[in-house]
């Protein structure tokens, strides 16, 4: 022992107290062989000493004990570090710690998805075949209990589940905020967790896991790194390990499926702000008079609300039609003038179909024309501005009448001279007796003597007929529809991956791909056979020749 502690440094050392332990003891303890982690017990060893020197330190005749804990497990928890587990609601902690988790599973399932999306797609459709925003008087007569459609449709579905307007309805409007959820809940329990796993550098140190890819081959006499300039050259991301290559390309495929959910959303927001928060409203204004963007506007929805703008004036200037040669109406046109609350002229221009005038997010659209009023000279007397009734409309097919009292104005039986317009061009005029009489152009100042009364056509008042809106989810969806094209396309990028491992002077290949999976193997095969071969080369040595 003395030889042990160089006595020379540690003079006059001696351990009074030892505890021993019998090898065979500790053999016992730690037998090699497998336990079970129920039958593991810790050793514990308990030494006492005492340490005498020379000097004569203050320590001297102090026990000190040191605890050696030797085991092939973790040391229990003490009793403070042990937390109570709860005794009464444990499973139901642990229900609703698996509540959200059970949701978004349910959410994310792709049946109920497809089914989400042809409920919305069959509400559109009924939304389109149904006539919409009308009074519930039409629904009475369109839809009427003793003759209902298809056995049981009657107004009462129409009114009560609001598919008089159905975009705007709770019914509608549940499903597309469930396709939403569903949508959302997709990205983040399935495609998140694919970009993540996509964007990892994984390398594969076994040959055995390369060889089972989808495509892989052995390149003997080649390098990994040269392998790896082949990859960069066409495209793949190139990452080297020592022995291990990893390469990808197309990562942009993965996020395409994001980007189109992402759209899809974007679309279903703004359809449904514009459902919900828009104004709409229609107007028929003879030339020269005005009306005010709010007294026409009305809200469809809960979000709609006003702007600055609903305060602006509008005045029509000219309405006049565009004719084809056979004499139908080509194009009707509007001048209008917006005027702010000042009176000041803030806008002016001359709209038509498919040509609509856009002003502090308002939209004003050219759908219609009407025959305001005939304006005539009797007698040389005037102008008299005759009012123009509709008689028979059936679609683009217009006829408009008015009537000019003859004789005695007072009598119960009057007569007078009627006059027809299809258009703004022509008008044809009848006698008392309902005679045809004659056809003028207004604007001709030729005159026509009926009854004895001249009569001149001074001018054709007509009607321009506008609707207006406001629609404020249209940037939305507009951005919508553009990200869900460009995202498709994305989508059908390949994501490839390639492995490979350095053998020796042999490269074991491997790689798959999501897409495009016929012309892949023809890809790596196309690559491969660009990676060039190492040659062994021995230099022969030749002895020096001395010269004298």
């Amino acid at each position: 022992m003395e030889n042990l502690l160089n006595p020379s440094k540690t003079p006059n050392l001696f351990i009074p107290k030892t505890h021993l332990f019998k090898l065979s003891f500790l053999h016992s303890n730690f037998n090699p062989q497998p336990h079970s982690s129920f039958n593991r017990r810790p050793l514990s060893i308990t030494i006492t000493c005492k340490v005498k020197t020379s000097q004569g330190r203050k320590n001297d005749g102090k026990n000190i004990s040191k605890k050696i804990v030797l085991t092939d497990s973790a040391p229990e928890l003490s009793n403070e570090e042990i937390k109570a587990k709860p005794k009464g609601g444990g499973k139901a902690w642990g229900v609703i710690k698996k509540f959200p988790k059970r949701v978004l599973a349910i959410l994310s399932n792709l049946p109920l998805a497809i089914g989400e999306m042809f409920t919305v797609a069959g509400l559109m459709a009924l939304g389109t075949a149904i006539d919409q925003g009308e009074s519930p008087e039409y629904y009475f007569q369109k839809y009427p209990e003793e003759n209902p459609i298809f056995g049981f449709f009657t107004w009462r579905w129409v009114l009560t589940l609001g598919f008089d307007h159905m975009f705007s309805s709770p019914v509608f409007l549940g499903t597309l905020i469930l396709l939403g959820t569903s949508l959302m809940a997709c990205t983040y329990t399935t495609q998140i967790p694919l970009v993540k796993v996509a964007r990892r550098w994984s390398f594969l140190q076994s040959a055995d896991s390369i060889r089972k890819q989808e495509f892989s081959d052995t390149l003997p006499q080649a390098s990994v790194s040269d392998l790896g300039v082949i990859l960069m050259g066409a495209g793949y991301e190139v990452f080297l390990k020592g022995p291990s290559l990893y390469a990808f390309k197309g990562l942009a495929g993965r996020f395409a499926p994001i980007g189109v959910h992402l759209a899809m959303l974007l679309i279903m927001a703004g359809g449904t702000l514009s459902a919900t928060g828009s104004f709409r409203g229609s107007v028929t204004v003879p030339q020269g008079l005005n009306f005010v963007m709010g007294d026409v506007l009305g809200p469809t929805g809960f979000l709609s609300t006003p702007t600055e703008a609903f305060n602006t004036e509008v005045h029509v200037n000219k309405f006049y039609m565009d004719y084809y040669d056979s004499g139908e109406v080509s194009q009707f046109h509007t001048d209008l003038s917006l005027f702010d609350m000042n009176g000041k002229e803030v806008m002016r221009k001359t709209l038509s179909v498919n040509d609509p005038l856009r002003y502090g997010g308002i939209t004003i659209y050219q759908t219609d024309w009407s025959f305001s009023a005939l304006q005539i000279l009797k007698d040389g007397e005037g102008p008299f501005n005759l009012a123009m009734a509709p008689l028979t409309i059936n679609g683009d097919k217009k006829l408009f009448g008015t009537f000019l009292p003859v004789g005695d104005t007072d009598s119960s039986n009057v007569k007078g001279i009627s006059m027809l317009a299809r258009d703004l061009q022509s008008i044809v005029l009848y006698d008392k007796q309902g005679k045809f009489a004659g056809v003028r152009r207004p604007n001709s100042k030729l005159p026509i003597e009926i009854d004895g009364t001249k009569i001149v056509i001074v001018d054709a008042i007509g009607s321009s007929g506008l609707d207006l809106k406001t629609d404020p989810g249209v940037p939305a969806v507009y951005a919508g529809f553009g990200a869900l094209m460009l995202t498709t396309c994305i989508s059908y990028l390949s994501h490839a991956q390639i492995w490979a491992l350095q053998d020796g002077t042999t490269v074991i290949v491997g790689g798959k791909t999501n897409r495009a999976k016929a012309e892949f193997p023809d890809e790596m095969n196309r690559l491969l056979d660009q990676v060039p071969e190492i040659v062994e080369s021995s230099i022969s040595k030749k002895p020096d020749n001395i010269g004298g």
